[in-house]
């Protein structure tokens, strides 16, 4: 019985967990074909230099966003360090 029972409850957790993701996405249609381009001689690795790439500015819009982020981080982590510091405290007033 308790075999029966925990499967019905796994089920019901599982159905729950289903019922409650997001839906998925359809797929793309895939992109015509392509005539391939004639192959290039290759050249040794240690006679051209290798170029980096420079990641894209960020816009105004995107540092002000980034930024009013990171206060929010900051305060919510400053939130809950003196969350923790006030459940301390009142821990030991509850010994004492």
């Amino acid at each position: 019985m308790n075999k029966i029972l925990a499967t019905l409850i796994a089920a019901l957790f599982a159905a729950g967990a289903y019922a409650q993701a997001p839906a998925a996405t359809p797929a793309k249609p895939a992109t015509p074909a392509v005539a391939a381009t004639p192959a290039v001689a290759a050249t040794p690795a240690a006679s051209a230099p290798v170029a980096k790439a420079k990641p894209a500015a960020m816009t105004t819009e995107e540092k002000a966003a980034a930024k009013a982020a990171k206060k929010e981080k900051a305060a919510v982590a400053k939130k809950a360090k003196a969350d923790a510091a006030l459940a301390k405290k009142e821990a030991a007033a509850k010994k004492s």
